[in-house]
Order: structure tokens, then C-alpha cells, then sequence
């Protein structure tokens, strides 16, 4: 008697009953299936509109910001253009000095960005504004324009604290002797890296009211200190030796 084999990897009858609780498990996994789908298809129904919502605006907030981005990038590159034109103007290269006429052109350039300028570029255009004032002899008005950004939070403590002492150094000889000393306080302070200049103004102050050994005491000090610039230790030894004679 011949018998006959079924082919490879064909399941007999027999090996299905054998294994009832795999076509079971196929029955269930497509149930399951067939759940899950007609479920995620109910809840694109009811909440897709919300999905699609918030695809939109992520992508406009995205786009906004970029727009943004790219509006300040063009602010900030044309607000250094006007800052590098009037620098220039007010102090040109080489060894020919600006002119008045000049001078008052640079004045305008800065003061127009200090109005209209990006932040950053508006608090160095107050600064060379009085600067340029001072020169002049408008005192007043640089003040104003000191007092502006030592009072100005968004300039930052440096720059605060630049204005704080070039008003303070300008008033030296005019200025009341006690305001001056109280806005320099700060600066005093070991750890304010305007220390030495404030150091010096001080004792430029104490020699102003008469108060020689106080002034002397400061000299003595920048004199040594190998922290302070080199122009403030020269010219600390300078009134020194000034002193002594």
C-alpha cells in the first residue's frame, strides 16, 4: 500500500486539532485589531480638528519666530552700520581730528540710535552721546544721558557702572564733593571691576577738599596694586611724587 505524505509546511487535520488555543489566539488578535482601529477612527472623528489645530499652530508659531528672528538680525546689522558710520565720524582714522561740524553729525547719528536703536546699540549710543556732549561743554546734558543708563537695568552692571563713573569722574572739580563720593560707593567695592578707576577719582576728590593724607593713602595703595591698570598705577606714582615736593 502506497501512503501518501502531505507537502512540507502544510498543517494536517490533525496538527489543527492539536493546536486549538493558536487559532484561538488568531481569532482574538483580530478582534483586538479590528477594536483598536474602529476606536482611533471614532476619536480622529471627534478630537481630529483639535489635532489639526495644533498642527497649525505650532507651524505659525514656528514661522512667527523665524519672521521675528530674521526682523532682528536686519535690526541689529543696520543699527551697527549707524553705530560704526557715526563712530567714525566722530573720531576718524589717522591722525586728522574731527572737525565740530563733524562732531555735531556723529552727535545727531547717536542720538537717533539711542531713540530708535536695538537695545544694546541704544545703550552705547547714550554713552558716546555724552561723551561727545561733554566735549562740547554740555555738561548737563551728559549728565542726563550718564544718569539714563546708570539707572538702566537692561545696560547691564558693566555698563552701569561705566556710566555711574564717568559722571562721577566729570564732576570731580564742579560736582558737590559728598554727592560724587556717594555715587562712587559702589564702584569701591574690591570686587567691582571699576574699582581702581573709582579708587583714583576718590583720591582725586580728597585732594580737592584738602584731604591730603586720605588722597595719599589711596595712591599708596593703586601704586602697588598689581590688580589696577598700568595707567592708573603710573599716574597714582605720578601725583605721588607730586605730593613729596
Amino acid at each position: 500500500m502506497v501512503r501518501r505524505h502531505g507537502r512540507p509546511g502544510s498543517m494536517t487535520g490533525a496538527a489543527m486539532q492539536a493546536r486549538p488555543g493558536a487559532v484561538v489566539v488568531d481569532i482574538f488578535d483580530e478582534v483586538e485589531q479590528d477594536l483598536q482601529a474602529e476606536r482611533t477612527a471614532r476619536l480622529l472623528r471627534k478630537y481630529g480638528w483639535v489635532i489639526i489645530a495644533a498642527a497649525v499652530l505650532v507651524v505659525a508659531a514656528t514661522a512667527g519666530w523665524q519672521a521675528w528672528r530674521w526682523r532682528q538680525d536686519r535690526l541689529d546689522a543696520a543699527a551697527a552700520h549707524d553705530y560704526m558710520v557715526a563712530s567714525r565720524t566722530a573720531d576718524p582714522a589717522g591722525t586728522v581730528a574731527a572737525t565740530a561740524q563733524a562732531k555735531e553729525a556723529a552727535l545727531a547719528r547717536f542720538q537717533a540710535l539711542a531713540a530708535d536703536g536695538t537695545p544694546g546699540y541704544r545703550v552705547l549710543a547714550r554713552l558716546r552721546a555724552a561723551a561727545l556732549m561733554a566735549d562740547a561743554g554740555n555738561l548737563a546734558g551728559a549728565s542726563a544721558l550718564w544718569d539714563e543708563v546708570a539707572h538702566d537695568d537692561a545696560a547691564g552692571p558693566l555698563l552701569q557702572g561705566l556710566a555711574t563713573l564717568t559722571w562721577a569722574q566729570h564732576h570731580v572739580d564742579t560736582g558737590d564733593a559728598a554727592a560724587v563720593t556717594a555715587r562712587l560707593q559702589p564702584l569701591l567695592a574690591p570686587a567691582s571691576p571699576w574699582h581702581a578707576l573709582a579708587e583714583e577719582t576718590q583720591a582725586a576728590i580728597d585732594l580737592r577738599q584738602g584731604h591730603t593724607d586720605a588722597a595719599r593713602s589711596i595712591l599708596q595703595t593703586l601704586q602697588t596694586d598689581t590688580g589696577a591698570p598700568d595707567g592708573v598705577r603710573g599716574r597714582a606714582g605720578e601725583l605721588l611724587a607730586k605730593l613729596a615736593e
